[in-house]
Parts: C-alpha cells; sequence; structure tokens
C-alpha cells in the first residue's frame, strides 16, 4: 500500500475539495431557472434593452432581434423590470421553480413623458431624470407624434405650462410662455448651446425638423446660474438625436384641409469608421389665402420655409466627445390684405407684412485630449430678416457667438462642475433706436457642487459671474436640494435667480408692426429674478401591470426691473420702462401619466397661477397671461387591428387683452377657450405608419363673440383717422369707437377646424 507524505494529501484533499465544489455548483445550476423570451412594440423588436430581477445582481439586456435570456436564477418569487429610453417601463411579479425553464413575452409602450432617462439641463451634466436635484420635464418623439405638427412652436400646445402665444394677428409670429411669463423670459438651445435666441426666438423655432429630435427637456424657473441672460424664468433644450439611436432612414409627410403642406426627412450616412453624419430637412409651405372672419385680412400667414440640418460625429480614443452641427434656415411669409402681392412690398396702397428671414447656424462639442473631463463646446448664429410691416420696414442682422470650457470633477462626497464662457453679441438695424450697432461681449465664469450629504440626500449649490459693461458686475446664485424618500418618492426645493439684458427690438414683435410708436422712457436696466419651486415626483407600479406617476410643483418667481410693454397709457404708443414695484408670477402644477394594462394611456395636465404686476400701490393681472390652463393626451392602442387612437387638447382661462381704451367694443377679456385635435394610426404596414385626424374639433376662433379683431381692418394705414391738436384720435361717423389700426388683439390661432392625413416610413 502505497504511503501518502504530507504534500500529496494537501494535493488530494485540494483535488477533492474541488471536485466537490464543482459538484455542487452543477447540482445547483442543475437546479436553477432560466428566464427568456423577447421585448417588442407592437410586434418590432426592441434591442438593448435592459432586464434585471429587483433585489438581485441578475440582469441582462435583448440582443438586436429583442430577445433575451437570463440564467442561474434561484427558485422563488421576483420582480421582473425591463426599461429602455423612450418607453414605458415595465414591472411584473414573476414565480420561478427549481429547475423551470419559463419564456415570456413583453410588450412596451412608447412613452410620451419619460420618467428614468438621462437629463442634462438642469446641471449641465447627464444624470437620470430621477437623480437630477432640478425638476427636468422631458417629453419624447412619440410624444410629438399625438398631435403632428409643422413646427416645434405648435408641438408645444400641449405641454402642461407651457403656450405658444401668437403676438401678430397678421404675420403669426410667437414666442413662448413658461408659467405665464413673457416670451423673452424663455431661453432656447440646441444640444444645451443658445441657438435660438433674440430674432430667433421670434423666428428660429418654425424650422427645426422634428424628425432628428431625440427628446425635449424643460426647466421651469431661472436658469442663469448656468445659461446666463434670458434663462429669467425658464428654458427649453432641444436635444438632437445621436447616430447610434437614429435610423438609417426617415420621412415624414402630411397635408391638411387648409392646404397646408409638410414634409420631415431624415438620413443617416456612414463615413468611413469613424464619421457618422446625420442630416434633416423639413419643408412646409403654405400659399392659399383664406378669410373665414370676413375682414379682408388672412387668417393664417402664408409660407414657405426650409431647414436644413446636419449633425456630425466623429469617434475618438477613449470615447472623448466630438460634434460638430450646422443648420440653414429661410423662410418667406407674409400676411395682409387678401389681394396683396409682392409688387405692394412697402408700399402704403394694400397693406401686408412680409418678411425674408435667412438664418444659419453652427454648434459643436469637443473633449480636450486629457486625463480630465474638459468639454469646450461653442455656437454661433447669424440671423438676416428683410421685413415690412405695411410701410414701415425693419431691416436687421443679428450675430451671436458663445463659447464655453467645463470642467467636470468628481471628489469624494462632492460632483464638481467648473465653467468660463464668453458670448459675443452684435445687433444692427434700421430704426431710429439704433444709432450705432450694438456689440458686446460678456465674459462670465460659474462653478456648481452637487453634495452628496446621504444615501437620499443632495445639495446643489451654484454661482455664476457675468460682466456688461452696460450694466457692470451681475451675480447669479442657486441651490437645489433632492429628498429622495424612496425609490418612487422624490421631494426638490429649488431657488434661484436670474438676469435678463434686454434688446426690445429684437424681442417685442408689436415693436414692429409700425401700428403703434415705441417710447422708451428711460435707460432700461437689466431684469432681475427670484424663484422657488417645490417639486413631488410620485411613481407607481401596481401589481396588474398598470403604471401611473404625478408630478406636481408650487412656484414663486418675483422679478425687479420688469421691463413690460404699456399699451393702456396711449393706444398710439408702447410705452416701455423698469417697473417702479414687482411683478410676480405664482402658482401650482401638476402632471398625471397613466398607462394601463388594457393599452389606455393618459397624460393630464393643469396649472393654477397668479402673474401680476404691482406699481405705485396698483396691482393689475399682466396682460395676455391666463389664470389657469389644462392639458391632456389621451391614447388607446387596438393591438388586434393595429390602430393608435389619440384625443389630444388644452383649454385656458381668461386673460387681459390690449384693447384701445374705453370706447374699444372689443372684450377686454378672452372667454375660456380650447383647441382639441383627435388623430388615428394605423401600424399594420411594415416601416410605414399611416394616420389621419381633425384639428381643432372645436372650430374655435378669436373672432366669435367680438364684432372684429384687428382695429380698423378697413383702413390699415390711418388714411381716414382723425386726430386733435394733443394727438389723440377723435371719433368720428367712419370712426365711431375712435381707434388706430391694430393688429395686437390676439391670444390664440385663427385657424379653424380642418383634416390632415400623412404617412411615416422608419428604416432601421
Amino acid at each position: 500500500m502505497p504511503i501518502l507524505n504530507n504534500s500529496s494529501l494537501v494535493i488530494s484533499r485540494s483535488f477533492f475539495g474541488i471536485a466537490l465544489l464543482f459538484m455542487g455548483s452543477f447540482c445547483l445550476n442543475a437546479q436553477a431557472a432560466r428566464l427568456n423570451g423577447n421585448i417588442s412594440e407592437d410586434g418590432n423588436p426592441i434591442p438593448y434593452a435592459n432586464l434585471f430581477l429587483e433585489g438581485t445582481t441578475l440582469g441582462t439586456a435583448t440582443d438586436e432581434t429583442g430577445n433575451f435570456a437570463l440564467d442561474g436564477i434561484q427558485a422563488g418569487t421576483y420582480t421582473l423590470k425591463a426599461t429602455v429610453l423612450g418607453y414605458r417601463p415595465y414591472a411584473k411579479k414573476i414565480t420561478l421553480a427549481a429547475s423551470e425553464t419559463k419564456t415570456i413575452q413583453i410588450a412596451l409602450v412608447a412613452v410620451s413623458e419619460q420618467l428614468e432617462e438621462t437629463v442634462v439641463t438642469g446641471t449641465l451634466k447627464a444624470v437620470r431624470r430621477s437623480e437630477s436635484p432640478v425638476p427636468v420635464e422631458v417629453y419624447s418623439p412619440t410624444f410629438l407624434k399625438k398631435n403632428p405638427t409643422p413646427n416645434l412652436f405648435e408641438a408645444l400646445q400641449t405641454v402642461n405650462g407651457v403656450r405658444p402665444q401668437i403676438n401678430c394677428n397678421v404675420c403669426n409670429t410667437g414666442d413662448i410662455h413658461i408659467n405665464g411669463l413673457e416670451g423673452p423670459y424663455t431661453l432656447v438651445l440646441i444640444d444645451g448651446m443658445p441657438i435660438v435666441s433674440g430674432l430667433g426666438t421670434v423666428y428660429g423655432l418654425s424650422g427645426i425638423p422634428n424628425s432628428l429630435i431625440d427628446q425635449i427637456e424643460i426647466v421651469k424657473g431661472p436658469a442663469s446660474s448656468l445659461y446666463g441672460s434670458e434663462a429669467v424664468g425658464g428654458l427649453i433644450n432641444i436635444i438632437t438625436k445621436s447616430t447610434l439611436e437614429a435610423p438609417d432612414f426617415f420621412a415624414d409627410g402630411f397635408a391638411t384641409g387648409w392646404g397646408e403642406y409638410n414634409l420631415d426627412v431624415g438620413a443617416k450616412i456612414n463615413l468611413g469608421k469613424k464619421t457618422d453624419v446625420l442630416l434633416g430637412v423639413n419643408y412646409f409651405k403654405y400659399d392659399t389665402p383664406i378669410d373665414n372672419n370676413g375682414d379682408n385680412f388672412t387668417d393664417l400667414t402664408l409660407q414657405d420655409r426650409i431647414s436644413i440640418f446636419q449633425k456630425w460625429n466623429f469617434k475618438r480614443k477613449n470615447d472623448r466627445i466630438l460634434s460638430l452641427a450646422g443648420r440653414f434656415f429661410y423662410e418667406d411669409r407674409w400676411g395682409g390684405e387678401m389681394h396683396w402681392t409682392p409688387k405692394f412690398r412697402g408700399g402704403d396702397e394694400i397693406y401686408g407684412e412680409s418678411i425674408y428671414t435667412r438664418r444659419w447656424e453652427v454648434l459643436g462639442k469637443y473633449q480636450l485630449p486629457i486625463i480630465e473631463k474638459v468639454l469646450f463646446s461653442f455656437s454661433y448664429n447669424d440671423h438676416n430678416q428683410n421685413s415690412v410691416y405695411g410701410d414701415t420696414p425693419y431691416l436687421a442682422d443679428q450675430r451671436i457667438g458663445f463659447g464655453q470650457l467645463t470642467w467636470d470633477k468628481k471628489r469624494g462626497a462632492h460632483d464638481l462642475l467648473f465653467g468660463a464662457g464668453l458670448r459675443y453679441n452684435y445687433y444692427d438695424d434700421n430704426t431710429t433706436a439704433t444709432v450705432l450697432p450694438d456689440e458686446v461681449i460678456i465674459p462670465s465664469v460659474f462653478v456648481q457642487d452637487e453634495i452628496s450629504l446621504a444615501k437620499r440626500h443632495s445639495l446643489l449649490l451654484g454661482m455664476r459671474y457675468d460682466y456688461d459693461k452696460r450694466h457692470g458686475s451681475i451675480v447669479t446664485p442657486r441651490s437645489a436640494y433632492r429628498w429622495k424618500m424612496t425609490d418612487n418618492d422624490i421631494v426638490r426645493l429649488n431657488a434661484g435667480t436670474g438676469f435678463r439684458v434686454v434688446n426690445l427690438f429684437t424681442e417685442e414683435h408689436a415693436a414692429l408692426t409700425g401700428a403703434r410708436e415705441v417710447v422708451v422712457t428711460e435707460a432700461l436696466k437689466p431684469e432681475r429674478s427670484f424663484n422657488l419651486n417645490l417639486n413631488y415626483l410620485k411613481k407607481i407600479y401596481a401589481d396588474n401591470g398598470t403604471f401611473a406617476s404625478v408630478d406636481a410643483s408650487i412656484f414663486y418667481t418675483r422679478f425687479s426691473n420688469a421691463i413690460l410693454p404699456d399699451y393702456d397709457t396711449d393706444p398710439n404708443l408702447i410705452i416701455y420702462d423698469n417697473l417702479e414695484g414687482k411683478s410676480v408670477s405664482q402658482g401650482v402644477s401638476a402632471n398625471i401619466d397613466v398607462m394601463f394594462p388594457s393599452g389606455f394611456k393618459l397624460l393630464i395636465g393643469a396649472t393654477f397661477q397668479d402673474v401680476r404686476q404691482t406699481e405705485k400701490g396698483i396691482s393689475q393681472r399682466q396682460i395676455l397671461t391666463e389664470g389657469y390652463t389644462g392639458t391632456w393626451n389621451l391614447g388607446y392602442d387596438l393591438k388586434n387591428l393595429h390602430l393608435a387612437i389619440d384625443y389630444t387638447g388644452n383649454l385656458y382661462g381668461p386673460m387681459r387683452l390690449p384693447t384701445l381704451g374705453e370706447k374699444d367694443p372689443r372684450d377686454e377679456y378672452s372667454p375660456v377657450w380650447s383647441i382639441q385635435n383627435i388623430q388615428f394610426t394605423y401600424k399594420g404596414l411594415k416601416n410605414f405608419e399611416v394616420y389621419s385626424g381633425i384639428k381643432n374639433l372645436l372650430d374655435w376662433t378669436p373672432n366669435k363673440g367680438n364684432q372684429f379683431i384687428i382695429a380698423r381692418a378697413n383702413d390699415p394705414f390711418d388714411k381716414n383717422v382723425s386726430f386733435d391738436d394733443n394727438g389723440d384720435v377723435v371719433a368720428t361717423a367712419d370712426n365711431p369707437y375712435g381707434l388706430t389700426f391694430d393688429p395686437s388683439y390676439v391670444y390664440g390661432p385663427n385657424q379653424g377646424i380642418r383634416g390632415f392625413l400623412g404617412i411615416r416610413y422608419r428604416l432601421n
């Protein structure tokens, strides 16, 4: 019998232990369960969706065909969760027996408002929305499809607390109001860069190709500590698609019963292994004058518009960022008397407002080739406008350059962001208010620190310093606190300040119509704002598959040095000065988002607000601001018919309107009004969607209940208006109310009920 020495004994024991461990592991694996299946939407596979068993470390992702497999699961009951950008999170309880292999089919539903996607607008850093200390509302391309529109301006009409405001009955230009604040208080960004500002805010929103939009991020409240001037009341950040997410080709075209035609085309082009190009084109045309309200003026401005967008992405070592994008925009629009033609442009025979707009933009991001995460972002735009309002020409050039360097650094419990920026503004026009071109360079520095106080508590502190030679030093601090009470309950408290340097003639379209004379009574000081916002987000996952979220906020914003147009003192003037008092916007807002297993979805929002100015002890509601608003988006999928039904709409409370004095017979306040739409989408064809519906189901227009909308539409050049020695209008038999021509009495679209038909094609 052989004798084993100590070494041999150790080896034998080790071998025996390994064998036992292997056999035990084999037995455990033999008893482990397996879960596999497929994830899809309406039969179309969803690749790269994440799946995990809650409370465990087990998880996987779907492949390119939407299939997945998860092994090594011990017997028991689990909650299976599936998430992917752009779709409603999925959760379901499953029970697995030992050695069982279970196959499940998961159908995800595309969502309008997203809860777990990555956002960047609130902090300039990419974080999950639920982890952001700043409340950010996010809307996906699915939301835009519920009510197809030819431009982003109209698409925002069903976003709670956000209202597209038409500022002129004749040329139909407009801006975006957030929580009742005027359009110039809203900053619009593309990929985080302040492209759409000044003149571009008035016209640039009408030319962003919807096919290239990945998501829209909205922050309500001042964000000047990160973004500088104009982000006083809130901001809208339009995030364009990356080449990884974009389809190889996309086309969407529709026409309406009013003769509007819109075409949106996008494509992805690979140029070698390291360069991808995203191309998007939007073309819109409307050339059929319609006058349903009988005032001899076009109800809808005629437009011929094209926008071309191109985005280049370059692959670099260590996944460093390098992207470059550009956009060209051209539009020819006119509105006016029905028999106006271009030969009358600028004359005083037949009234028309004709606007030629040419605009180009470039923006990009470059991550420096160093160990630290340092990013250089830049943008530049050139806007040329050739306009006439009756016989009043407005010729303007604006150029805005912006560069920003940010350093993202984590150190212990601190997530730091340091930044330095430089903004160049050039503006010139032919008005008497601009004797010399306005040219200014504004340097800035900022710092932000997000501190992890505990597992569920974080505090963000930020400070920005800007120097403007016209106004000196401007400091804007802010803070934000987030308490994640549970995984499904989040409370956020934000406090911040904002500032805005004003150029009236790039922002106030009413100042350009020629109908009223503009008077600036003093050297205008920059506006300042202070904001408080308390936000609560609740997510609910029911056992039957129902998902719901409640997003509610209480907001308060106070302005000093507010600059608001005074339409009331003199009907022939628009008077601008700094408010000697205060301007306050306060209210409550809430969104409820629910998805049922039956395929029924709803997104309902409401805002109640009080926006008013107090000066010399007198308080009054801000003009063109509603006291309450409601929005809804109801959808139902008939899966067996491959048919989706969407019913969208909004409701606005009364708002004070710019009348022309006591004798003006038009209503001083608007009625309660609503725009409602319905759409049917058929998805039974591979790569195609066909959609059709009706817009403005109630056929509502502002002229209902009013004798007229445009004052003195029969005499737009005031040739038959009599004035006394003080310049006041004298009432005559031809002019019994003592009015002058004025198209500024407008609060909603003049377009009535209309049908639409469209088709989409997508190739991956």
